[in-house]
């Protein structure tokens, strides 16, 4: 062996990388050393991750739910990382055997990864592209060829939207990508927000994440995440820990620490 970092179809072994990290939160074995390790550093900044990234999961089953009985026949998950552990396609093809769905990423292991998983599959399809350009995005050939824009869509940035810094411009990238969905479609967003946790932890957790392959991790107060949803109608209760957001049963308490906040809204 050498010294460089061993790569696997154009991804890093040894550099820990948010996707896959995440995967291990929820309990997966699609993860590496590097990840396990770096997971392990922030649960000690924030002990309750696992439980938050699993609230942010079953978030996301209600919502694609709640979208496909109101007749929602296309999905485009943003940032969706390994599109495993009961993901969008799962969940809307469960109600509707028609719904066509489309996984974005810019990681070439999320693009190795989900291409095996679905590769005998004409209705769900992964392609790589990066959410900081939303035209090229939408551009792309094999995401034209399973949604019309003319028709409504539903448009997921869950736990992606934390990861670009205010440089990058989060608001106009949401913005763009509302200007070109139709009438009736949906946007649904989860974030991360940290005011209740302690800037020691916080540094920590900000430190951690610096070291993946997605870069730094920037948590927004509750108004900036709402302001993403302008110019759509918020289902209710409106941006909200993802944990209430329209519970199967009785939330859990919400314990100390971090939470993603999220929302389901409509275009008019």
């Amino acid at each position: 062996m050498t010294g460089e970092d061993p790569v696997v179809s154009g991804f890093s072994t040894t550099k820990p990388n948010v996707a896959r990290m995440y995967d291990y939160f929820l309990g997966g074995k699609d993860n590496f050393a590097a990840d396990r390790t770096a997971a392990a550093e922030i649960v000690r900044a924030a002990p309750y991750v696992r439980q938050r990234v699993q609230e942010n999961r079953e978030f996301l089953g209600r919502a694609v739910r709640h979208m496909a009985n109101a007749g929602i026949r296309q999905f485009v998950d943003l940032g969706t990382g390994l599109p495993t552990q009961e993901n969008v396609h799962h969940v809307a093809q469960r109600v509707s055997p028609g719904c066509r769905v489309v996984y974005v990423d810019n990681d070439p292991m999320v693009l190795a990864h989900g291409r095996a998983l679905l590769a005998n599959r004409s209705d769900t399809v992964v392609i790589q592209a990066d959410l900081r350009d939303p035209e090229d995005v939408l551009a792309h050939r094999d995401l034209r060829r399973l949604i019309d824009l003319d028709e409504p869509v539903a448009v997921l940035m869950l736990a992606v939207l934390h990861f670009f810094p205010d440089t990058d411009g989060p608001e106009d990238v949401v913005a763009a990508l509302a200007g070109r969905m139709a009438r009736g479609s949906y946007m649904v967003i989860s974030h991360a927000t940290a005011e209740k946790m302690a800037p020691d932890k916080l540094a920590k957790a900000v430190q951690t994440y610096a070291m993946t392959s997605a870069g730094s991790i920037t948590p927004r107060s509750p108004e900036r995440i709402a302001g993403f949803f302008e110019g759509f109608e918020l289902l209710e209760p409106g941006v909200v820990p993802v944990a209430r957001w329209r519970p199967d049963g009785t939330p859990r308490l919400d314990p100390p620490g971090p939470i993603f906040l999220g929302g389901v809204a409509r275009k008019p």
